[in-house]
């Protein structure tokens, strides 16, 4: 595809038919996707290829606990897990423990195991340069080696005619996803990638305009 036309029409999709994707079809978009920019170009990313039907099932089991923890907060009309202390991270705002126990049906998540393709994205903590380290709010620069490679994987997938989307929900249960993979200590989990033929082809997608985003000089500047 045109890349303007890729980058304007490639939405999060969760929908999928039951078509298979080769790994053919795979190793190409991870060839491509290879050429992402990371820090240092350290390339920290690792990407484990789920495919056994038994550690898909876990894992989609494990995805159902950090939603129902996720939609705890929507309940509330909150943002999960969000730095709600002025960028600070002050603990959870609702009881994790009752939220694992209340179902949060999700079509997505209650299917996961079916979706065609799913890459777990691991990240080599060590080789991450997270500039922010030390600042008083919650940290991100770090994700900023890993997930320019997450998105041109999405990117990837619209142009091979394929849907995809990347999901973080799998981190609230991170120690339990390590043991069942056998990720070492050092790594951390920074997404899973779903892909797969999408049901409906999403085109037209809804965005902020540049204008409501973009200024000259200061925060408070004038609109660029």
């Amino acid at each position: 595809m045109e890349l303007y036309d890729a980058m304007r029409t490639t939405p999060a999709t969760r929908e999928f038919t039951d078509e298979p994707v080769s790994d053919e079809v795979l190793r190409r978009m991870l060839d491509h996707a290879r050429f992402a920019p990371s820090g240092g170009n350290r390339q920290g990313w690792r990407v484990v290829v789920l495919k056994d039907p038994v550690i898909r099932v876990r894992i989609r089991e494990l995805y159902q606990l950090g939603w129902r923890e996720y939609m705890a907060h929507v309940r509330r009309g909150l943002v999960p897990f969000a730095a709600r202390d002025a960028g600070r991270w002050t603990g959870p705002a609702v009881d994790l423990e009752e939220a694992r126990n209340i179902p949060a049906p999700n079509d997505f998540g209650d299917n996961l195991e079916h979706v065609p393709v799913l890459l777990l994205i691991v990240a080599e903590l060590g080789v991450l340069a997270a500039v922010d380290n030390g600042l008083d709010r919650q940290g991100l620069i770090a994700g900023a080696s890993v997930y320019p490679f997450c998105h041109n994987l999405l990117l990837a997938a619209r142009n091979e005619g394929l849907g995809g989307v990347l999901t973080s929900v799998l981190a609230r249960q991170e120690p339990a996803v390590k043991e069942l993979l056998g990720i070492p200590d050092g790594f951390g989990l920074a997404g899973l990638l779903a892909i797969g033929h999408p049901r409906k082809v999403v085109t037209k997608l809804r965005r902020a305009t540049v204008e409501e985003f973009t200024v000259v000089d200061r925060f408070d500047g004038p609109v660029f």
